[in-house]
C-alpha cells in the first residue's frame, strides 16, 4: 500500500511527526522528513507548527481537535469554554480551555489556547467527563470544580444554571473534598 493511501485512511487527520514514522514505518529519519517535505509540497500535508501536520485546511478542523492533537497528551475540554458555552458566565474567553498534565498557552490558526495543569490523580479521574464526538468535555458541575480547584474564589454571573449538590458530588469523587 502507497504511504498517501495509508495516511488518508486514517480516521485522524491530524498528526505528529513520530505518528507518520509509525504509519508509514519508516525508521530512518532523512527519508522521513524527505517524504514530510514532499507531501507538504504536493499539498497533501498541511504544516500546522512544527512537528505537527494536517491532512485537512486549518479551518476544517474542529479546534478543540486541535488543542488536544497538538498538546499529543490526555486532556479534555474545560473551564470558562464549558461555562461560557452553558451561560453561567457571559464575558466570552478569547481562548478556548483545556485541562492535562502540562500548564501552557498557545495560538494555532485562528485559535488561542489556555491549557492548566492538573494533578494527574485529579486529571485521570473521569467524574463529571462525557466523551462527545470524541473529544473528552467537562459537564457542566465538572467544570465548575475543575475552575474552583484553581480559584476557590471565582465568580460566576450566572451561578443559580449551577446544581451545587452536583457541584459537591464530583468534589468529593475528583478532589476528595
Amino acid at each position: 500500500m502507497y504511504k498517501i493511501d495509508k495516511l488518508l485512511k486514517q480516521d485522524e487527520k491530524l498528526f505528529h511527526t513520530q505518528d507518520l514514522r509509525l504509519i508509514w514505518g519508516i525508521s530512518n529519519k532523512n527519508t522521513l522528513y524527505t517524504t514530510i517535505k514532499r507531501y507538504i509540497q504536493k499539498g497533501i500535508l498541511i504544516p500546522i507548527h512544527k512537528g505537527f501536520y494536517s491532512t485537512l485546511p486549518l479551518e476544517k478542523v474542529n479546534p478543540v481537535r486541535l488543542g488536544i492533537g497538538y498538546l499529543h497528551r490526555f486532556s479534555y475540554l474545560s473551564g470558562e469554554s464549558v461555562l461560557v458555552k452553558e451561560g453561567v458566565i457571559f464575558q466570552k474567553e478569547n481562548y478556548i480551555t483545556l485541562m492535562s498534565s502540562v500548564s501552557k498557552k498557545f495560538t494555532l490558526g485562528k485559535n488561542s489556547f489556555l491549557v492548566r495543569k492538573m494533578k494527574d490523580d485529579f486529571l485521570y479521574n473521569d467524574g463529571g467527563i462525557e466523551e462527545k464526538e470524541g473529544i473528552k468535555t467537562a459537564s457542566l458541575e465538572r467544570a465548575v470544580a475543575d475552575l474552583l480547584y484553581f480559584n476557590p474564589n471565582y465568580y460566576f454571573d450566572n451561578s443559580k444554571k449551577i446544581n451545587w449538590k452536583k457541584v459537591k458530588e464530583i468534589k468529593k469523587i475528583v478532589f476528595g473534598s
